[in-house]
């Protein structure tokens, strides 16, 4: 009840209205289907704190910061890169294990967005660099790739999904899904709520679910909150995020 109580609390969406300027793929897990604009600087960061159980670990995980920087290059294509700081204390031993997480660096590309049309459609992928220590590496180089798809319902009611495939350089890899339906309060507060999922290793489905809130302080300034709780196994997380969206200035 307590966690039901929690979720309803941390309820939030990201989605835009016509007076701002900044789309972001934080806080949910699906990505949106838009890029940033050529010559701007978006930067999406945020703290995590949360934890995992299963019958071979107990994990407690910490975030800080983690950061997205996106890059448009020219319309429609931009440059990304995740880099964050990882803390994992393992309960069943009590060690924790600190430092950057892998490097992604990585790109998104618009494949679809037309005036008129209310369908937009984009396809992002990420190469996974085993850059941290030991204890927080895959060991191995891998990838994150999504297709990213969102149908405008209403001029405040969204819905975007995600279809993806990862893969850390050993087994069969993972097929990875989400849903996200958006809805704008006002023009500075949305909600979301989320279903999202993996079929880990082509074999063991993993069922979550998450909702958040976003609050636009300017148009290029974003405020998120977000939980989220595993369906069919044990997790659960909460996060708070800052993002900003750097435009390059015009000439005179």
């Amino acid at each position: 009840m307590i966690r039901v109580i929690i979720f309803i609390s941390f309820l939030i969406l990201h989605i835009s209205t016509t007076a701002q300027t900044i789309i972001t793929d934080r806080p949910d897990q699906t990505e949106s289907s838009s890029t940033i604009s050529k010559g701007s600087l978006q930067i999406e960061a945020g703290f995590l704190t949360g934890s995992a159980k299963d019958d071979l670990i107990s994990e407690r995980q910490i975030l800080a910061p983690t950061v997205l920087w996106r890059y448009g290059v020219t319309k429609g294509f931009e440059l990304r890169a995740l880099t964050q700081f990882e803390s994992i204390k393992n309960k069943l031993s009590n060690e924790t294990y600190d430092g950057l997480s892998d490097l992604e660096i990585g790109t998104k590309v618009q494949l679809l967005r037309k005036e008129g049309v209310n369908t937009e459609i984009a396809f992002l992928s990420h190469l996974v660099i085993p850059t941290a220590s030991k204890e927080l590496t895959n060991d191995k180089l891998g990838s994150i790739s999504k297709l990213s798809i969102a149908h405008s319902v209403s001029e405040s009611i969204g819905v975007g999904y995600n279809i993806g495939y990862d893969y850390f350089g050993y087994g069969n890899g993972n097929l990875t899904y989400s849903l996200a339906i958006g809805i704008g309060i006002t023009d500075t507060f949305g909600l979301y709520l989320e279903p999202y999922g993996a079929l880990l290793d082509i074999e063991k489905h993993e069922a979550s679910f998450d909702g958040g809130l976003t609050y636009l302080l300017q148009d290029n300034l974003q405020l998120d909150i977000s939980y989220g709780t595993g369906l069919n196994h044990t997790m659960n997380y909460f996060a708070v995020g800052c993002s900003i969206n750097i435009a390059k200035k015009s000439k005179d």
